[in-house]
């Protein structure tokens, strides 16, 4: 059986179609004996908008998206919730999609997203110059890079974490600790975020002249728990003389898989191996031996997306009225944070220096 529609409401309540129009959109033009009429008919038919066609028609509808590169990261559960707070004080829906690092899966969602006619897109993408990507301004979408950088600040808004820096907090620690060989454990490369932290590393140890080979590189297949435990296995299998001393791992999935390994191999940490991940996910701190890591803003980062996102809408909203104003593409960018915990060890406190916040520049 079908459900009641404004049709059956109408007949129910005896009056026009129009007249349940105006109850449900704009009550003040009806009488109150006729609006308690129309109002006792939908109770008594259990009649329930559909407010997703309404909106269609008005031309802007209540959902935005969050396509994510991979749901199973708490990383990326916490900048949803920061987005999930913004829409929902404006009174919108969320959708949240996991691209699963997949591009073609990233591409499918897009194209239901799209025909969904959502008001905007967020997306962590699994490459940002994609073809498939690259459309959706010219469709009229707005659309807002999460945790990536936008290459070309004339497409597309923002927010992002400065990851150069980042790295660089983490080797510069690593060092300062005494460790003169460390090793980068992550991948794939092709990831910008992976790239970055990598590079970051590198301007670290490059600043402080060592040698090139201070830094052994072991890439991974995935950024999770399994490919950490699996570079435990790797760093475990190397000779004493060529086996770091320190680990700098790309997040902190990579680095609670290598933790869990060491423990495992009975490696004390951080007395044989120092660890450092990235991102300071919740379990970072509760882990057995708790993870000294670079934290991110993941909240504020989902928070201030949304907020791009929606002034775009806006704009194309009130320009499709006809009225003035202009979107400009904004491009966010945050400071990382080191935290430092047990998995590391702390560095000699020296005169006048000050931990870095994180903060928006």
């Amino acid at each position: 059986m079908a459900p009641p529609g404004i049709k059956d409401v109408a007949a129910h309540a005896r009056v026009s179609v129009g007249t349940v129009s105006n109850v449900l959109n704009r009550p003040e033009l009806v009488s109150e004996p006729t609006r308690n009429r129309v109002l006792a008919a939908i109770a008594d038919l259990g009649f329930v908008r559909n407010e997703s066609a309404r909106q269609l028609r008005a031309g802007l509808s209540r959902t935005v998206a969050y396509v994510v590169l991979d749901a199973g990261n708490p990383f990326f559960t916490d900048v949803a919730r920061g987005v999930e707070e913004i829409a929902r004080a404006q009174g919108l829906a969320l959708y949240l999609c996991n691209s699963d690092e997949d591009a073609s899966r990233e591409n499918d969602y897009l194209d239901i997203l799209l025909e969904q006619r959502v008001r905007g897109v967020l997306i962590t993408p699994v490459d940002h110059e994609t073809d498939r990507l690259q459309t959706l301004p010219s469709l009229g979408v707005p659309m807002v890079l999460v945790d990536r950088a936008s290459h070309d600040p004339t497409a597309w808004c923002s927010v992002a974490v400065d990851d150069v820096e980042g790295g660089d907090l983490a080797v510069t620690h690593l060092w300062e600790l005494g460790h003169r060989r460390i090793a980068f454990v992550g991948g794939p490369h092709s990831i910008p975020q992976v790239a970055d932290r990598y590079r970051g590393a590198q301007r670290s140890l490059e600043r402080v002249g060592a040698p090139a080979d201070c830094l052994v590189r072991l890439d991974t297949a995935a950024l999770n728990v399994a490919e950490g435990r699996r570079a435990g296995q790797r760093l475990v299998g190397l000779p004493a003389r060529r086996r770091p001393t320190a680990v700098f791992c790309a997040n902190d999935l990579v680095a609670l898989g290598l933790l869990q390994q060491m423990t495992q191999q009975g490696i004390a940490v951080p007395d044989e191996l120092a660890i450092v991940g990235y991102d300071d996910i919740e379990f970072a701190a509760a882990a057995a031996v708790p993870l000294t890591s670079v934290r991110q803003p993941r909240h504020e980062l989902g928070r201030t997306a949304c907020e791009l996102l929606l002034q775009e809408a806006q704009a194309h909203a009130d320009a499709a009225a006809g009225l003035p104003g202009r979107h400009v593409h904004r491009q966010v960018e945050f400071t990382p944070e080191l935290v430092v915990r047990a998995s590391s060890g702390r560095r000699p406190a020296r005169p006048g220096t000050s931990t870095r916040t994180a903060q928006a520049r």
